[in-house]
């Protein structure tokens, strides 16, 4: 027993660092799309939307952290400080709040999506090249140039993605449209995660560890952990492995806080039955 938990620890740490590894890299990735869509600059909301993917992944390796503290590293004696109680709440809004604009920075960009305007008079990608523009299909942003041009699209029909800014075809604007579907969706996904363990951690503070909401919940687990599961093998097959090895982790490691849960489950119904 005391070795399966310290692999379980050993694994954590390893999940935990890997995930700010992670963190690091989409801050840079942010960065890099940022150089294509807000090269001309915008207000700060637009500047939030451009960086929704690093304000929401700070807020989760925050909440990932919040809850490995009340799961399994704090005692119930410190965890039961009224001011430490309060401390844990106010970071948790705090958190909170950076999510809620996160489904709205996602929704925006997908409603942008759906509204883009066609560009008029133009049948070959080669013809935007003075418009010092940038073509992006699957994420993959590129400045047109006459060297490029050909290669990036045999298209005919071209929209502005950002204003003035970006540029795709038909096939490409499907396709930017579904990732950014699929980014708010797993957002959603998540926050229902979230808010499934929050109502566990409460149910367990009450000493109340089985009945019909806590079966339901664990039945709404598996649908959920699947569809991310889902999400993460169609980044794979869309060639971002590096989104799926990353939703692959952070499912582990909320998995591990699960585990915590369970533990703490099987903690209480010991001494209730003693």
């Amino acid at each position: 027993m005391t070795t399966r938990l310290e692999f379980r620890q050993v694994l954590k740490i390893a999940i935990y660092s890997l995930l700010l590894v992670n963190f690091i890299l989409y801050i840079i990735d942010d960065v890099r799309i940022a150089s294509y869509t807000m090269r001309n600059g915008g207000s700060l909301l637009e500047w939030t939307r451009a960086f929704a993917t690093t304000i929401d992944v700070s807020a989760w390796l925050i909440l990932l952290f919040l809850f490995e503290l009340e799961t399994y590293l704090l005692s119930d004696q410190t965890l039961s400080r009224p001011m430490f109680i309060r401390l844990m709440y106010a970071v948790r809004i705090f958190c909170y709040v950076f999510l809620v604009h996160s489904v709205y920075a996602f929704s925006v960009i997908y409603i942008d999506l759906l509204q883009v305007n066609l560009i008029p008079d133009i049948s070959n990608l080669c013809e935007l090249v003075p418009m010092d523009l940038s073509f992006v299909r699957n994420l993959a942003y590129t400045e047109i140039d006459l060297e490029n041009c050909l290669t990036l699209s045999s298209g005919e029909i071209f929209y502005f993605t950002e204003p003035a800014l970006v540029v795709s075809d038909i096939s490409g604007l499907r396709l930017e449209k579904n990732l950014a579907l699929v980014d708010i969706l797993e957002v959603l996904v998540w926050l229902l995660i979230l808010m499934t363990i929050e109502i566990m951690v409460w149910l367990q503070d009450q000493s109340i560890t089985r009945g019909s909401l806590v079966s339901f919940i664990k039945g709404a687990k598996y649908i959920l952990y699947g569809s991310l599961w889902s999400m993460a093998a169609y980044w794979a097959y869309l060639g971002h492995y590096y989104f799926a090895w990353d939703e692959a982790l952070w499912i582990i490691g909320f998995i591990s806080i699960e585990m915590n849960v369970s533990d703490w489950k099987r903690e209480i119904e010991k001494n209730t039955k003693s």
